[in-house]
């Protein structure tokens, strides 16, 4: 008889192991927390928009020209020489903004070049001006040659037209896209061409036009007598030196450039 075949036992069956659910755990707080941190970056960013939306920061002036270029100047020029006034009442200058250029007889020369000079008369630096980057003011008073009618010339008078050509300045800079460069012709004494100017570039004015106007100027345009000390300062130090003799020259091409020597 053959040997009987005993079966062997069977194995229980071993219950598949269960994927781990740690890794997508881990990947699912971390998006909700890249949510959570993307919603309160936009929270704090729309509060911050609205804080700015209901209280702007201060306007640099409380009135500004509308458009831009020449129409601009000339908005300025009006504003401007409308504020100041002699002891008697009576507005100080007229003021007259126009492109580059400069009175020769009865026309008009355009200017090509700015020549800035040393003492000695030697050419220290030129620049390159056209309607673009440049404009001129004009302040004329009701006298020969644009001098001052009425009252008598003084240091003081003379630091309110300077006042003026800094305010003139700073509002051509601060709304006159483009503009770099601005040359004032000063009234002269009672009896005397005009000489003198004022050449103030952008650059030169970089502090002031960070702040508010009314950080430089005092917003009430003071009489050449009740100018305050501390405005005084700030007029003479940022003009004094950017006072100029001017006189007219040609370039062997034909340019016209208005030659800048510092006044005496």
């Amino acid at each position: 008889m053959e040997d009987a075949v005993v079966p062997e036992p069977a194995q229980a069956d071993t219950p598949p192991e269960r994927p781990s659910v740690r890794p997508h755990r881990r990947r699912f707080v971390f998006i909700y927390g890249l949510l959570a941190a993307v919603f309160v970056f936009g929270l704090v960013g729309t509060v911050l928009w609205a804080g700015r939306a209901i209280n702007p920061p201060p306007a640099w002036s409380a009135w500004k020209p509308s458009g831009g270029g020449l129409g601009a100047a000339k908005q300025i020029a009006s504003h401007v020489a409308g504020t100041y006034h002699l002891q008697s009442g009576k507005q100080l200058v007229d003021v007259i903004a126009k492109s580059p250029s400069v009175a020769a007889g009865n026309q008009q020369i355009p200017i090509q070049f700015i020549a800035l000079t040393g003492k000695k008369g030697v050419i220290d630096a030129d620049f390159p001006v056209d309607p673009s980057n440049s404009l001129v003011y004009s302040l004329c008073g009701l006298g020969a040659s644009c001098s001052i009618a009425t009252g008598t010339p003084s240091v003081a008078r003379g630091t309110l037209v300077q006042r003026e050509i800094l305010e003139l300045a700073l509002y051509t800079f601060k709304y006159v896209g483009g503009i770099d460069h601005v040359v004032a012709f000063m009234p002269p004494k009672p009896g005397s061409p005009p000489t003198a100017a004022i050449y103030l570039q952008k650059g030169d004015l970089s502090q002031q036009l960070k702040l508010p106007l009314a950080r430089t100027l005092s917003p009430k345009v003071p009489l050449a007598s009740t100018i305050a000390i501390g405005e005084q300062k700030t007029i003479l130090a940022t003009t004094n030196a950017r006072i100029y003799q001017f006189s007219l020259s040609q370039a062997q091409t034909g340019d016209a450039i208005l030659v800048l020597k510092p006044a005496a």
